[in-house]
């Protein structure tokens, strides 16, 4: 089969296309045909292999597995011996063992069946974004109805389903973005944008009951500045930490800091869970939630979505067609 292969970390000149031998299926696994990869932040932490404490799981000089594992939607084909709730012939999305190639083999625990109002590109740009925003929005923030939501990197890929999320429970949306990048927050449902290039938000004038800072930049005197008195901010972004841990470190003081305040500062472990998913299957055949694709690239192109997404260019996510 083709796929995209790494054999070190690196930047995307590290990526090439090749053939390699279709992946074999555990007894609690299914074979999938890949039609659509969902590109993320974590692709990206995958090829580049930071924080370096990412590497204890993955590979200590180079990827143990040379197929990233990612986001994907296809058909199954095949079918482990103890699989109950998939056969051949279904369209499903989830977690793949290899995101960029033909065929993936994936757990039956980490699938779910493919939104039918969702193209198979729209599903396979759902789980792990998707999934944080739900986890930091619902679970964690725990958001209310008639509550002041502020959500950093309002326009990537959490963060444009963070704004739906947060509108879907009934929450006021208040979006941060760029300035190109404003009109998408609107088109998500945000009541209100604000231009980080132009404005703070946290400059005392509004106060939020949730912020979910996915941008990873504001200082934790910042976040509690724009919080209510007893507000929660969910700490899912750290693309500014250093190497070694990437954001692990502002999170750890946050936790620490939220035991002598009044304010709740808190973070989470994303997790790969079909339940979730199934959740998220039914906000967006309710209308409540949708997909958006910035772009969408072939397969043999994977570089040139890992070089547009790096640049911090998407507008929500990008999407790899196989």
């Amino acid at each position: 089969m083709r796929a995209i292969v790494q054999d070190t970390y690196g930047s995307a000149e590290v990526l090439r296309l090749a053939r390699i031998i279709r992946p074999k299926v555990a007894d609690n696994e299914v074979l999938l045909r890949v039609h659509a990869a969902g590109l993320s932040r974590g692709s990206w932490h995958l090829m580049t292999g930071r924080p370096y404490l990412l590497r204890l799981g993955f590979g200590i000089r180079r990827p143990k597995n040379p197929v990233a594992m990612g986001d994907v939607a296809g058909t199954v084909v095949a079918v482990g011996s103890a699989v109950t709730r998939f056969s051949a012939g279904d369209e499903v999305f989830g977690f793949g063992k290899g995101a960029f190639a033909e065929y993936t083999a994936a757990r039956e625990d980490k699938l779910a069946r493919k939104p039918v109002n969702a193209t198979l590109e729209q599903a396979a740009v759902v789980p792990v974004s998707a999934i944080t925003a739900l986890r930091a929005v619902c679970d964690v923030g725990n958001v209310q109805q008639g509550q002041k939501v502020l959500i950093t990197g309002a326009s990537g890929g959490v963060g444009s389903y963070a704004v739906q999320l947060a509108k879907a429970f009934g929450a006021q949306v208040t979006g941060v973005c760029g300035t190109t990048k404003l009109d998408l927050v609107r088109s998500l449902g945000a009541d209100h944008v604000i231009d980080y290039t132009r404005d703070d938000f946290a400059d005392g004038v509004h106060h939020y009951d949730l912020i979910v800072d996915i941008a990873g930049n504001p200082g934790l005197s910042r976040l509690r500045r724009a919080l209510t008195p007893t507000g929660t901010a969910v700490l899912v972004g750290g693309e500014e930490g250093e190497n070694l841990t990437g954001g692990m470190g502002r999170q750890l003081r946050a936790l620490a800091l939220s035991r002598f305040v009044g304010q709740r500062l808190t973070g989470f472990i994303p997790k790969e869970s079909s339940i979730d998913l199934e959740r998220l299957t039914d906000l967006i055949e309710a209308g409540k939630v949708t997909p958006s694709i910035d772009r969408t690239y072939p397969l043999d192109q994977v570089p040139e979505a890992m070089r547009h997404l790096a640049a911090g260019m998407a507008r929500g996510k990008v999407a790899i067609t196989v």
